[in-house]
C-alpha cells in the first residue's frame, strides 16, 4: 500500500463522531475538588487514547520511507499559545507517555509541559525553528530537501527527531476554548505522524427517554484524519470503541490496564 500511496496525503481517511460527556463532566468536577485543578477534556482524551494504544498497538504504527514500523513509545503533539491573544506566540509541545499511564500520570505530564510554555520557557522545537528561519530562502529550501531525504531513509539524528513536531504518535488540537466545531486537518507528508485529531466545543441536547421523561445530555464532536496504511479498519474501529468507552466513563482510566498488548509488524 505504501508504494501505491507513497505519501500520507494519498492515504488519508477522515471520520467524525460524537462523545457523550455527561458523566465525564461529573468526573472532572469531582477530581477538581480532589486537587486536580484544571483537569479537562484534553487530559481525558489523551489518557483514553493512550489506553487505546495499550490495547490496539497497531494504532501507533507509522510509515517511513515506504516501510511500516511499530513505534516503541507514545508521543502526543499539540500546539500551545503562550497567551490567549491574537498576537501571542504559538509553539508545539511533545509529551511522552507510557501505555500503563493513568489519568493522574497523563494529567501531571501534560500540565508540566504546558506550564513550561506558559512561563515562557523555550523548548527544542522553538530552538530548531529559530535556527532554520535564520537561513536565506534558497539555503532553507536546500536544507529541507536534505532533511526529507534523510527522513526517508531513517537518517535523521535523534536530537532532531526529539524536537520535530512532525514525528510522533498523534497530533491533537482542542478548539473547544475557541468555541468552534472541530476541523478536519490534513496529516503531514514530512515526518511520520499517522493521526490528527480535533475536538470542538461542548453542546447540550434534550433527549426524550423511554419512560417519556426528558434528560439533558452533553456532547462533544470530534474529527480524526488517519493514515490508512498503518493498520486495517477493524483495528481502527476497536481503538475508537475503547476511546469512546474511556471518555464516557473516565474512572476506567484511574487504574493501569490489566495487560499491555505488544505490537509485531
Amino acid at each position: 500500500m505504501s508504494f501505491l500511496m507513497p505519501t500520507r496525503n494519498d492515504a488519508l481517511v477522515s471520520f467524525k463522531d460524537t462523545w457523550d460527556i455527561t458523566e465525564t463532566e461529573k468526573f472532572i468536577r469531582e477530581k477538581r475538588t480532589e486537587g486536580m485543578k484544571g483537569l479537562g477534556m484534553l487530559h481525558i482524551f489523551i489518557a483514553a487514547y493512550v489506553r487505546a494504544i495499550s490495547q490496539v498497538p497497531s494504532l501507533n504504527r507509522f510509515v517511513n520511507g515506504q516501510r511500516l514500523y511499530a513505534r516503541t513509545n507514545i508521543e502526543v503533539i499539540m500546539s500551545v499559545k503562550r497567551e490567549m491573544t491574537l498576537e501571542a506566540e504559538e509553539t508545539s509541545i511533545k509529551v511522552k507517555f507510557e501505555p500503563t499511564d493513568t489519568i493522574k500520570e497523563v494529567y501531571e505530564k501534560l500540565n508540566a509541559a504546558i506550564d513550561a510554555v506558559k512561563k515562557g520557557e523555550d523548548n527544542d522545537t522553538d530552538a530548531l525553528a529559530r535556527t532554520l528561519m535564520k537561513l536565506p530562502r534558497g539555503v532553507l529550501r536546500a536544507v529541507v530537501a536534505v532533511l526529507r531525504f534523510m527522513d526517508y531513509y531513517g537518517l535523521l539524528p535523534k536530537a532532531l527527531l526529539e524536537a520535530s513536531p512532525f514525528h510522533g504518535s498523534m497530533i491533537v488540537t482542542d478548539v473547544a476554548s475557541l468555541g468552534i466545531p472541530p476541523v478536519s486537518h490534513h496529516i503531514y507528508n514530512f515526518g511520520n505522524l499517522p493521526v490528527f485529531t480535533a475536538f470542538g466545543a461542548k453542546y447540550r441536547k434534550y433527549e426524550v427517554q423511554k419512560d417519556g421523561t426528558v434528560e439533558t445530555k452533553r456532547y462533544i464532536d470530534y474529527n480524526v484524519v488517519i493514515d490508512e496504511r498503518i493498520c486495517d479498519g477493524f483495528a481502527y474501529a476497536r481503538g475508537a470503541r475503547i476511546l469512546k468507552a474511556c471518555i464516557k466513563d473516565p474512572r476506567l482510566l484511574e487504574t493501569p490496564p490489566e495487560t499491555v498488548v505488544e505490537d509485531i509488524v
